[in-house]
């Protein structure tokens, strides 16, 4: 008997509460990630998230910072193994990218979403395959929170305040509990939850 495939949320948040800076505190809003992301702690904590997946779901915002960034990545032989591997992957794997004003992509193995990211999702957890990752985008996660969608919830939580920018809970998210499925503290002082649906 085939079980629903989980779905996984990774998000970078800082800690008060936004998930990107305003696109002019360079890199997309996402330079305040800049050193937690490149450090060996974070990058082997990561692994062990995405090579457990075989769908990654994107904003517009992520997916063009991933295919203007990662594909030469996979190609570069002075780039680490791990950024390789994270790369190829990132170019293989199959890709469902939310967007109101893409009409097309072309990333290999991208395709944009035709429903709502509930309606999508809820088609995706019924097929055959492994996890389904969410990667960083704050306004898809918050609607898989509302209907009951998301399995997993990985937060990493860095060390600034951003003062302003995308925050990853608007509003009043609907009621839920969570089971805590591990901890890990980074020596760069970010700190990566683990929480679990019941």
């Amino acid at each position: 008997m085939s079980h629903p495939r989980k779905v996984v949320a990774q998000v970078n948040v800082s800690i008060d509460g936004y998930s990107a800076g305003s696109p002019d505190d360079g890199m997309g809003g996402m330079a305040f990630l800049q050193e937690h992301a490149s450090h060996e702690q974070m990058s082997t904590y990561f692994e062990g998230v995405w090579r457990g997946a075989d769908t990654a779901v994107v904003g517009r915002t992520n997916y063009e910072g991933f295919a203007g960034f990662w594909p030469p990545v996979a190609e570069d032989p002075d780039a680490s193994p791990r950024d390789r591997d994270l790369a190829t992957w990132l170019c293989t794997v199959e890709k469902l990218v939310f967007s109101r004003t893409l009409d097309k992509v072309e990333w290999q193995n991208s395709r944009l979403a035709t429903q709502d990211p509930a309606a999508e999702i809820r088609g995706l957890k019924n097929t055959p395959g492994r996890d389904i990752l969410v990667l960083n985008s704050a306004s898809i996660i918050r609607q898989l929170l509302s209907a009951e969608l998301i399995d997993e919830l990985r937060i990493s939580l860095l060390p600034a305040t951003l003062g302003g920018g995308l925050r990853l809970f608007e509003g009043n998210p609907p009621y839920s509990t969570w089971h805590l499925g591990g901890v890990a503290t980074l020596t760069t002082g970010a700190v990566i939850l683990h929480y679990q649906r019941p």
